[in-house]
This record gives structure tokens, sequence and C-alpha cells, in this order.
């Protein structure tokens, strides 16, 4: 027996060409049975191990490309492909993958061709059918010349996938149909082209991007180039983005249908020679161009969608449910109809004029104006003009420097009626109504119908605002005097009050009205003073409020106030005599908050110190069974620092020194019930007689002088209830209301507690 040693293999050149020339030939066969597979009627399964180039599949032929696996070239007729995980990488002539009459799902694939196509999804040119495709799960289809091709009775479907064409377009639609879900589309030139398939075939393009970004590297996001009429839905998120800043490009003939719905687009929309668009945004908003060389353009608007752009040579313009068109710059439309759609003339201060040939429908038209110039936006009606219109026209803090009426709007034949949005417009201190002339044909703002703007209420109503405010905190200081006789006046003591009151102010002289809520809370203490003849009392006080003040058309302001003072009350038990001096000091917080009449706010805010003071004498006289009555006299003064300050919209405000004088008579009448326990309970009612009478509190709006006169008398009503609940512990509580001519106070009320040491 031979004994097998390593000499056995040693390396002989010899052997090793015998080898070669005896294996070669077997080794060329073998690369030309695995480089084509065709699948006739049979399925085949392709993992990582098995090495196959390329596959023909026909006849209901299946092929299934498992995870990690790679192929070249796919061609299917008739048949089903799936690829899973799989990279198919193909360097041939012809397109990476292609289905004809067939079928394939494409999940978490890499497909690339570095000399053609990347996907075809097309027909057989005998049949009315097509193929169908879905992309899905991060798949990527890159092709040397397009990412994937797609004919007519055909549908590819992307999901969270990437379709990239490195010389010509992302996306081809020659009459096929494409969805796209959350995912890119790239092209070299363009981001999708849409055409047809063949001159006798009649299917056009159908493309539904949902929130799905598209981009043209070298061209347009998206180009329709033949006599078709592409159909085209931009929904939800979708981005169009084209290098030369088109978002769709209509050329050769090409027309669409483009609907755009809850996205945001940025670019132009061209209309070429021959070509007609129709527009329809829904919940949308673009900024861009719609230009037509020469062409038919409709353009539709919806749902709140907003284009903000140039319109060239539209024919047909419908802006419906609160959808807005932004001009800017000066336009000229065909047809525009208007159902509960807005047309803004462009920002504040930038002035534009709209043609339109027609005019229909019901809407309303954002406008800007500038009296101290006299111009502003203009629309102007050359045809024919229907329909109730509004004029949104933007308010402005300055005054006019004319007293002209300015032109707005012009109809050819005076169909069309318009107002304004709040029947007004604010121009500084005042608003101006819209008037029609010349049998309605022209619109103007004439400032002979002006009335106080609401910035300018606001102003008045601040100003008329801080005596009440002062006042109301000082009404709870007076109902202590039925606690004090409790108390005999002999003891030191806490004490707090809880209050609110209502003001409604109505000086139709000046035409200010407003409605004042005041709340807030006082604090106090007192001593007995020795000196005199032993009957005075004295103490501090302390608190805070907050007033608020319901404006017209929404329009509200606010009070904060926070005051400290003293006081002194004599009361002489043997004759019933009293006396009662309050002086304050009030540090007060104003804010206003206007709502103007084309809806926006304009604010402000200052701040202001106050002195008042109070003097009350009266006799309180004792009746049988315990009843009483107290005749009294009050004089009070109030003197708010004057003010100075701007709105945020340029009104200026100026106010001079504000003061106050109210004189009061009144009597109030009650009982002191004796109850069990020793406890004292003492209802009573109040009337009196209150006048004002400062008439002069002068305020400038834009150096526009009003005096706010408040000045008149009223009647107050109240009645009220203390109560002695033990020899430390007094209550009480009070309501009262009061009306006059300028000033009502529907109700009042304090509640206070009261601890004697």
């Amino acid at each position: 027996m031979h004994t097998i040693d390593s000499s056995d293999f040693k390396f002989s050149k010899l052997s090793a060409a015998i080898k070669l020339v005896a294996v070669a030939p077997l080794c060329f066969l073998s690369a030309q049975t695995l480089a084509l597979e065709e699948l006739d009627g049979t399925t085949k399964d392709v993992y990582p191990v098995t090495y196959v180039d390329n596959f023909r599949l026909k006849n209901n032929s299946t092929l299934n490309v498992h995870s990690g696996a790679t192929v070249r070239d796919i061609q299917s007729v008739d048949s089903t492909v799936n690829l899973t995980g799989a990279r198919v990488s193909s360097t041939a002539t012809t397109t990476a993958v292609i289905l004809t009459n067939s079928t394939a799902h494409i999940n978490n694939t890499l497909i690339t061709s570095t000399r053609a196509g990347g996907l075809d999804v097309v027909r057989n040119p005998s049949t009315v059918t097509g193929s169908f495709a879905e992309v899905s799960n991060n798949s990527e289809i890159r092709g040397a010349t397009y990412g994937a091709n797609v004919t007519s009775y055909s549908t590819l479907n992307l999901y969270d996938s990437k379709l990239v064409g490195d010389s010509q377009a992302g996306l081809i639609l020659r009459g096929g149909a494409a969805n796209a879900f959350n995912s890119q589309i790239t092209g070299a030139t363009d981001g999708i082209r849409m055409t047809r398939e063949h001159s006798t075939v009649p299917n056009s393009p159908e493309l539904r991007l949902e929130g799905t970004r598209v981009e043209g590297l070298a061209g347009s996001a998206i180009v329709v180039d033949t006599p078709i009429t592409a159909e085209i839905d931009v929904n939800n998120g979708s981005t169009l983005i084209g290098s030369n800043g088109n978002l769709l490009e209509l050329k050769t003939g090409g027309n669409a249908n483009m609907r755009v719905n809850n996205s945001e687009l940025t670019g132009n929309i061209q209309v070429g020679t021959d070509s007609a668009l129709d527009l329809n945004l829904d919940r949308a908003i673009m900024n861009g161009d719609v230009i037509n060389n020469g062409g038919s353009a409709s353009v539709g608007l919806s749902n709140g969608s907003i284009l903000t752009g140039r319109l060239e040579n539209v024919d047909t313009l419908a802006i419906n449910s609160d959808a807005t068109w932004v001009m800017v710059d000066n336009q000229q439309v065909g047809d525009l109809f208007l159902s509960g759609g807005h047309v803004k003339f462009g920002d504040p201060g930038v002035f534009y004029q709209l043609d339109v040939e027609n005019l229909s429908g019901n809407g309303t038209f954002n406008m800007s104006v500038d009296f101290a110039t006299l111009t502003g936006d203009f629309l102007n009606v050359t045809g024919t003009s229907s329909g109730d219109h509004k004029l949104l026209i933007a308010s402005s803090g300055a005054d006019p420097l004319s007293a002209d009426r300015l032109h707005v709007v012009h109809t050819e034949d005076g169909g069309a009626k318009f107002s304004l949005v709040g029947d007004r417009v604010d121009v500084g201190t005042y608003s101006y109504s819209l008037i029609d002339d010349n049998d309605s044909k022209d619109w103007l703002l004439d400032p002979g119908s002006k009335v106080i703007s609401p910035s300018t209420n606001s102003v008045l109503a601040l100003a008329n605002a801080a005596p009440s405010v002062l006042y109301g905190e000082m009404t709870n200081l007076r109902t202590r005097m039925g606690e004090l006789r409790h108390s005999d006046g002999k003891s030191a003591g806490l004490w707090s009050r809880a209050y609110g009151n209502k003001f409604e102010v109505n000086n139709s002289d000046k035409e200010v009205h407003y409605n004042q809520t005041q709340r807030g809370f006082t604090l106090g203490a007192d001593v007995p003073l020795s000196g005199g003849d032993g009957q005075w009392l004295a103490g501090f006080l302390a608190g805070h409020s907050t007033s608020d003040l319901d404006l017209s058309r929404g329009s509200k302001a606010t009070v904060n106030s926070y005051y400290a003072g003293g006081y002194a009350t004599w009361l002489d038990a043997e004759s019933g005599f009293y006396f009662d001096g309050v002086l304050k000091f009030n540090r007060l917080h104003n804010e206003s908050n206007v709502a103007m009449s084309d809806g926006k706010k304009a604010k402000g805010n200052y701040t202001q110190n106050a002195v008042t003071a109070s003097a009350e004498v009266g006799r309180h006289i004792k009746l049988d069974d315990g009843f009483f009555v107290e005749p009294y006299g009050q004089l009070a003064t109030a003197i708010i620092q004057r003010q100075s300050y701007e709105l945020d919209n340029g009104l200026q405000a100026k106010g001079a020194r504000t003061a106050s004088v109210v004189g009061k008579a009144g009597v109030t009448a009650g009982r002191d019930i004796q109850l069990d326990g020793g406890s004292v309970l003492q209802p009573y009612l109040r009337t009196a007689v209150a006048h004002e009478f400062n008439q002069s509190n002068k305020v400038s709006v834009n150096g526009n002088s009003f005096n706010n006169d408040l000045s008149g008398t009223r009647v107050e009503m109240a009645a009220g209830l203390a109560m002695a609940v033990s020899k430390n512990w007094k209550v009480h509580a009070d309501v009262e209301r009061s009306m006059g001519k300028s000033v009502d106070q529907p109700w009042g009320v304090n509640v206070g507690v009261r601890y004697d040491f």
C-alpha cells in the first residue's frame, strides 16, 4: 500500500496547466447556465446562499427573493414578484425590474441600476390591463436614468420609501397612477414627469401625494408635458420643491386638475401655451405664483387654504369656505367667485389694485388705506358684479390728515353691494363708515360719518373709571358705624371687608359706554384716643381692588388699585352726633385691550397715583322700641394724577389731572333687636341723594380734546344688617343700588367682620 505524504501534493506547473485546460470549459458552461433562469408557471425562492443573476418570469410564475439575497435583473410577464429585505443591483442597459401585466410586493428592498431605470410598472400594449407594484418599508429604488416608470392601466403605491432618478425624473407617469405615502421622490431634472403612453391611448396620469416630498433638482417639482389632463392631489403635509421655483409646470398643451389639501407649498405654478389648469386648495398653504403663458387656468381655494402669490392670466378663480388669496402685486383676474372666501390685498402700507372682469358670490376683501395721503387698496370690477361682499379694512391709531373721502371700490354696472366688517373702519380717534356714491357704482370711506373709535372709547373709559374705583373702595367704610356703636367706640379692634360693585356708564353725549365690575377687600385696625373728650377713634386701613371694564365690540380694560390710608371717628353717645373722616392714597395700574374694527388688538398701559378724602357728619336718634333714624351728610373728593401714554397701534392719549367732588345727603333708619344670649341684631334701610359737582375732566386723544363730564345727580338705596354676635365679635352685610343720569350702580355688596379687644 502506498503511503500518502506531502510530496504527493507538491505544486507542479505542468499539473496546474493540465487542470486549467480540463476545468475551464466546465466553468464557462456553468456560468452561462447560472446567468439566466427562466420561470414558466413555476415558483422560485431565492435565499442568500443562492447565486443567480437574472430572472425571466412568465405564465403566472412567482419569484420570492428573501432577506439578504441579491439578484441582478428581473423581468416579469403575467407573474408575481415578492422582494423582502433583498437587493437588486443591475448593470444592464435595461431597467432593473420590469413588470409587464404583473404584480410586485417590494418590502425593505434596495433596487439600483447603473445604466438604466430602476422600476417599470407597465403593460402589454395589446391589453387594457396593466401592472401593480407596492413598494414599502424603507425601500429605495434608484435608477441611472429615472427611478420608476408607470404606464396606462398600471399603478404604483409607495409607502415610506424613496424613488430617485439620477439623470431624469424620479417618477415618470405615462398615463399610469401613483400613490405615495410618507415617501420621497427626487429627480435630477424634474421630480415627477406626467405624460401619456401613446397618442392613441386616452389614459391620463393620476398622482396622489400624502405626506410626501417631491423635488426636482434641476427643474420643476411636477411637469405635465403632453396634451393630457393630469389629476394631481397633494395632501396632508406634502411638499413640492422645484429648483426653478416651479411647483407645477404645464407645457406642450399639458393640462392639470390640481387639488391641494392640508399642505403648505412654496413656489410657482406655470401654465404654458394651449395648457389649462384647475387648481383647488383645501386647508392648504401655498406661497408662490400661478403663471399662465397663453393657456387657460382655473384656480379653486377652499376650507381655509391660503394661496400667496401672483396669478397671471387666470381665467377663473373660486375662493370658498374661509380660504384666502394673498396678493403680492397688482393683479387681473377673469371671473372671481367668492363663497365665504377672502382676498387679501397684502400687508398694510403696501397698496395694490385688483381688476376683476366679473365678480359674483359673497366674500371678504382685506384691504388697507392711508388717509394721510388718500391712497389705499382698490377693487375695480370692469364687467358684471353681483352678491353682497364685505371690506375688512385695516385699522390704524393715527388720525387722517385730510377730511376728503377715499375711493376703495368701483363696479362698472353697480350690481354688487359692499359693506364694512364691523360696519366701520378705525382711523385714529374716530371710526368711519362706507358709503355708496353714483348709484352704488363707487364705494368710499366717508370721514363725515365719524364716531369715536374703540381705541378712543377705551381711553375715555379708563379716565372715567378711576373715580368709580376710588369711591367704590370708600363705601364700605361708613358701614362701620353700626359696629362701632355696638362697641360704644371704646375698644380697639381689627376688621376686614370684602366688597363688590357693578357700575353701568352711559354718556351718550360723549359716546362713552361701558360696564365696570369691581371686587376687592380692605383690612383695618383702630384704637381709642385718650386725648380730647375721650370719644375719638383713630385707625389705619389698607386694601386692594380690581375693576374690569367691559367695553363695546369685545374691548376690555382693567384697573388694579392698591391703597392705604387712615381715618378718625368721633362718636358722642349722649347726643348721638358723629363725625367720620377718611384719607386714602392709591396706586392705580391701568391696562387697555382694544378690539379694533378689523379684528386686531391694540394694547396700552399706564400707572397713576390718586388721593381720596371723605368727611361725613350725622346724628344717631333713638326712638321707642329700639328704632332709630340717622340723618347724615357727606362730602367726598378724589384727585387723580394726570397721565400720558400710547397704545401699540400708535394712538396717543393724554389726560389732565382728574378731579371729582361728590356731595351726599341721606338718612338711615333701623332697629336694634335684643336677642337671647345678649346678641344685638340691627337691620336697617338707607337712602340718599348724591351729586357730582365737577364738570371738567379733559382727555386728549391724538390732539382731539374730550371732556369726561359725568356730573349729575343720582339716588342711592341700601339695606344692611349689623350684628353684635358677642362682646368681641361683630359682623355686617350691606347691599346697595343707585340710579343716575350717566352712571347707574345695579348692585353693590360688602360684608365684614370686626374683633374688639
